[in-house]
Formats: C-alpha cells, sequence, structure tokens
C-alpha cells in the first residue's frame, strides 16, 4: 500500500500592529488575522485562538459529512459550537480542553441511531483533533425532522 502523505501550506504576512494577512491559494480569500483582545488584540478579526477552534470543528463536521455520504445518512442539518479553554499551566498558556457541539437533523427517527454511530466514527478519526494535545469533547443533540418520523 502507497503511503499517504499531504502537505499543506499557507503564507502569513504581518500588516501593522498586531495584524497580518493569511494566504493559502490564489483561489482562496485571504483571512485576516490578529492577536486577541485578552493579549491587547483586535475583538473584530480573527485569531489564531480561534482558529485553533475552528479546525477542531470543522474537522468534526467534515469528517462527520464524510462517513455520512459513506453510510447512505440522510442528513438534513448540521451547525455545531465549539469552545476552546485557554489556561496558564506550568509556565504556559495551553487549550486544555475542546468542547464540539454538534446539532444533526436527519430525515427519519430510524437515522438517529446511525448518526450516532457516525458521530462517534468521525470523534475518533478527526485528523485535527488526533494531532493536538487538547482534550476533545463532542457532545451532538441528535433529532429527526418532525414532519418525517416514520
Amino acid at each position: 500500500m502507497k503511503a499517504r502523505r499531504y502537505t499543506y501550506k499557507v503564507v502569513l504576512r504581518w500588516q501593522e500592529a498586531k495584524k497580518g494577512m493569511l494566504s493559502a491559494s490564489a483561489n482562496k480569500p485571504n483571512i485576516e488575522i490578529a492577536t486577541p483582545p485578552e493579549f491587547h488584540g483586535h475583538a473584530d478579526i480573527w485569531n489564531p485562538e480561534e482558529l485553533f477552534v475552528a479546525s477542531v470543528n470543522s474537522c468534526i463536521m467534515t469528517t462527520f459529512l464524510h462517513y455520512a455520504e459513506r453510510d447512505s445518512l440522510e442528513l438534513l442539518g448540521y451547525t455545531s459550537e465549539a469552545e476552546g479553554i485557554l489556561e496558564y499551566r506550568e509556565g504556559e498558556f495551553i487549550f486544555s480542553e475542546i468542547t464540539v457541539r454538534p446539532k444533526i437533523l436527519v430525515k427519519r427517527d430510524s437515522d438517529i441511531k446511525k448518526a450516532e454511530e457516525v458521530i462517534l466514527r468521525s470523534e475518533k478519526n478527526c485528523l485535527i483533533s488526533n494531532s493536538i494535545k487538547s482534550r476533545v469533547i463532542v457532545l451532538p443533540e441528535i433529532e429527526a425532522s418532525a414532519h418525517n418520523s416514520s
């Protein structure tokens, strides 16, 4: 079996004060980033801490979507909130925990069990959360469409 290895590149250019512009390729929009307000930065600009939590949140979702499609799960909706806890421990800041709360809407009551299995598999196989030392907790809420509960 051929080893699979991928490379992802980003470029970050400092602009002014505590701000920079992040880019990945000519076909993707740039993202302005800055130091967060807790560290005397900007409240209205994405910061590395939010991007870190967003990476975990979006990886859980995209992994879920992969398995849902593979398992023919009829998905009607998916939204999720994620919250990361940044703590000062032993002389350094670390994200000790990231909690992801997906709200999953499936077509039928009979799809709820399958959705539970898919989100568990997604939590286990999310490559971002498998690559970090933060504890990742996924607390799904799964419902079937009210008018399609057969």
